[in-house]
């Protein structure tokens, strides 16, 4: 099922470095690593509609008007524990840009979120969220995530991941058919445990190194 309601990032560069990444061989910091590079590259495709206006600056050689991003409120959004590995690579681009963390568990019966922690920047509302998280699997936990988020009535939401299911990608968008998805991959399935395949395995798992 196509959804058009999603971008799949297929630069040569996220590609390779996303095969890494799935093997099972791939140590912890040369996932991590990968993840950092991989996190930039989408912040690249995320933010390239950024409206821009022109300042007067002056070059060692004289002076121009030049190009600065049209007073963004950017506000990067981590679903923990694993958001956090694609959170420090966009940063890295996007240093100014403030924080927030959602913490959501899924229950291992019922596969539905649980929450619990929330915590966000002032101003909301004057805001434009990116929210990120490796794996979009089920769906659930980044719809409630985004529920969570909209009630705080920011300016526009888009939801970054690695990988995502088609099931995920269903969930998802009949949530919230208003948020943009950016994603490197869409897989084949869920298993029947609600993981991803062929998938890279639990993301936060291979981030932190436990199990």
């Amino acid at each position: 099922m196509a959804h058009k309601n999603c971008t799949v990032i297929d630069h040569p560069l996220v590609q390779h470095k996303l095969s890494i990444m799935r093997m099972e061989e791939t140590s912890c910091a040369e996932f991590r690593r990968l993840l950092r590079e991989v996190s930039m590259l989408l912040a690249y495709e995320v933010t390239r509609d950024l409206p821009l206006t022109k300042v007067d600056i002056t070059t060692p050689l004289t002076k121009m008007r030049a190009p600065v991003i049209d007073g963004k409120k950017i506000t990067l959004v981590s679903i923990l524990r694993a958001g956090n590995g694609i959170l420090d690579g966009m940063l890295e681009l996007i240093p100014s840009a403030r924080v927030g963390h959602i913490g959501l568990y899924r229950d291992p019966q019922t596969l539905a979120p649980v929450e619990y922690y929330f915590k966000m920047p002032p101003e909301m509302s004057q805001r434009d969220v990116i929210v990120v998280d490796p794996m979009l699997a089920t769906g659930n936990s980044a719809a409630a995530a985004i529920s969570r988020i909209k009630s705080m009535a920011p300016l526009s939401i888009k939801f970054v991941c690695l990988i995502a299911s088609p099931e995920g990608l269903d969930v998802f968008t009949g949530a919230h058919p208003d948020v943009h998805v950016y994603t490197a991959s869409i897989d084949e399935k869920l298993d029947e445990h609600g993981y991803i395949l062929p998938g890279l395995g639990d993301a936060g798992d291979r981030i932190y190194g436990t199990k």
